[in-house]
């Protein structure tokens, strides 16, 4: 069965199931914080998950795509990838294990669907803890609609318990299903064959909201979250061994690599593919790169794919380019915003080559200052600065050192590069705690400001002004906007001005559901592309501001507190950025903009 085919007959069966078919969201996820991109098909849903109503119902279907680089060090083998299609969908407080788990094992199973044979199936269920106990009611399901007692393992927290997204949010046990890949006839389970098993899809049992306490609140609604990643479904269906063989992925790894004579060169032909693929997509969802937030991830991945083409003898110039077009080719009929994109993402790519190119110049002098400098050892440190600033794998170094008689301290290199985890970790939990997922109402209040800000610019500045992102946390909001200009210090005043004067007014904030459509019609602010469904949320403050939007909100604009703008500055080229906070009194504001400046 293709990959195209998988996807859509997906969505016409949980369509047949009562299941809205939803748009899938933006890899750059709206007015949250705590991650840089779309990790999981319910990240752009934790709204709906915690409550609030949903335009399209209670029972929703999608196809996301996700990008994840926690496991990016394995991408390489046969089934790790950094962007992915994540099938999904979820029950809103309808149907709950028994109604998720009976129509996972039907599309898994019924030869009018994937067709899977049973016996080529195994599960794992939560074991319990301290937090929850162990999942007894999704192992008696699975074995009431004929799977053995041998074919379901336990395994604890880190296997099958889901989320949040964030740091706080949504989460709860999960029951994942598994396809046999191992020699012979199938035996035993995850937990006790676990390499001979390949996980292809999970239900998640949305039953606790995680707090920013590090506590497990039960939920009021109990939620179901299903997801089953197309490219692995695809392996498992086409019978090839890995995810890059394909239908749509074995063109890709072709472009890299036509004929791979090793083990260690495969790895490198999939590392290009899988790295040059996701960063085609995150290009067309409008990242350049940068030094930091997903700009950094973008130019981290690409270099990588460079670093590794160049471990197989490919220094061509414009590589990255060529594999870029095989990828809107194969994903284009999918995904028509790729070919919309396909020159920015063709000169973003040509150009971020040629910086990288300099760079490793840099890197060879560097290199050759240390080996000049030793006679015996290059140091680990040293070893790592090269590796972390100019792209050098400890590969590339090790060889390099080799040809000049010297060896280089490995057990330094590591030592560098752990410590330099444990700082990236760090920053990372400072950098992303809290945000718009833990509902607070210091988020919620900023969240709603956001909507009276995006208004008062657009009064202010023209109708060209459009949101370009937010980062929103309990302490501040960002706002990102489209003007080509730095705003004068007066435009700075009117806007602010024109946000309190709405926020003094005490103006009502309510929503109605409506159609795209409808919602052009009232004047609603939006970007109006394939994230929006059939219908859609429309809030408005008053008569001040109408814009398109999940929430959360406060219920009347009195309940915001005093706005103020801290800094307005350049975002990117043609994109401004403000940073603002609120307070109920000038003191508190006062110590806000000492810590912004």
């Amino acid at each position: 069965m293709k990959t195209d085919e998988i996807r859509q007959q997906y969505l016409d069966f949980f369509r047949g199931h009562g299941h809205a078919v939803i748009p899938g969201a933006s890899l750059i996820p709206e007015n949250d914080p705590t991650v840089l991109f779309t990790t999981a098909g319910m990240h752009p849903l934790v709204p709906y998950l915690l409550g609030e109503p949903h335009p399209a119902g209670r029972k929703l279907c999608d196809v996301q795509r996700c990008i994840r680089t926690q496991d990016i060090d394995e991408v390489g083998d046969a089934s790790h990838l950094t962007f992915f299609e994540m099938l999904g969908n979820w029950s809103l407080g309808d149907c709950f294990k028994e109604g998720a788990i009976q129509m996972s094992f039907e599309f898994l199973t019924s030869e009018r669907c994937l067709g899977i044979p049973v016996d080529m199936l195994a599960v794992t269920c939560f074991a319990g803890d301290k937090d929850a106990p162990k999942d007894e009611e999704s192992a008696r399901i699975w074995e009431k609609l004929g799977l053995p007692r041998e074919r379901i393992g336990f395994l604890p927290k880190a296997m099958n318990w889901w989320g949040p997204a964030g740091q706080t949010g949504p989460c709860g046990p999960d029951t994942e299903m598994f396809y046999w890949v191992g020699e012979g006839k199938p035996r035993g389970n995850p937990a006790t064959h676990e390499a001979e098993w390949l996980e292809i899809w999970n239900d998640v049992f949305m039953q606790y909201n995680k707090t920013g306490e590090g506590t497990f609140e039960p939920l009021k609604q109990q939620n179901v979250d299903t997801g089953m990643g197309l490219e692995r479904a695809a392996a498992v269906l086409q019978g090839v061994k890995s995810v890059y063989e394909t239908d749509r992925m074995a063109p890709i790894l072709g472009k890299a690599l036509r004929d791979p004579t090793s083990e260690e060169q495969l790895r490198h032909a999939r590392i290009i593919a899988d790295h040059l693929k996701a960063a085609t997509f995150i290009i067309a969802d409008g990242v350049k790169p940068s030094n930091v937030d997903q700009g950094y991830i973008l130019r981290r991945i690409i270099r990588r794919a460079i670093r590794s083409a160049r471990q197989i003898d490919n220094t061509d110039l414009g590589f990255c380019e060529a594999i870029a077009e095989e990828v809107i080719t194969q994903y284009a009929a999918a995904y028509p915003a790729l070919r919309e994109h396909a020159k920015d993402i063709a000169d973003t790519l040509h150009q971020e080559e040629i910086q990288f190119s300099k760079t490793l110049a840099e890197g060879l002098k560097r290199f050759e200052k240390a080996a000049a400098d030793t006679s015996k050892i290059l140091d680990g440190i040293t070893t790592f600065h090269l590796y972390d600033t100019y792209g050098f794998p400890l590969e590339l170094t090790k060889e390099m050192a080799t040809e000049r008689g010297l060896s280089v301290d490995e057990a330094g290199f590591k030592a560098a590069f752990g410590e330099h985890q444990k700082l990236s970790r760090a920053g990372a939990e400072q950098k992303f705690k809290g945000g718009l997922q833990d509902h607070s109402g210091e988020t919620t209040k900023l969240h709603t400001a956001t909507h009276l800000l995006n208004a008062a610019l657009r009064k202010v500045l023209g109708d060209h002004v459009f949101q370009k992102g937010s980062n929103i946390t309990a302490e501040r909001l960002r706002f990102d906007f489209s003007h080509p200009d730095k705003m004068t210090t007066e435009q700075i005043a009117e806007v602010e001005r024109l946000v309190n004067e709405a926020i003094r007014a005490d103006l009502p904030v309510s929503y109605h559901v409506t159609s795209v459509e409808g919602a052009k019609k009232e004047g609603a602010i939006g970007v109006f592309d394939a994230r929006y469904g059939a219908e859609v949320k429309v809030y408005s403050a008053g008569d001040f501001s109408k814009e398109i939007c999940g929430g959360p909100h406060v219920a009347r604009t009195g309940m915001i507190g005093t706005f103020k703008i801290l800094k307005e500055e350049s975002s990117s080229a043609g994109v401004r950025r403000i940073k603002a906070v609120i307070s109920d009194g000038p003191q508190e504001i006062e110590v806000a903009k000492e810590t912004a400046a």
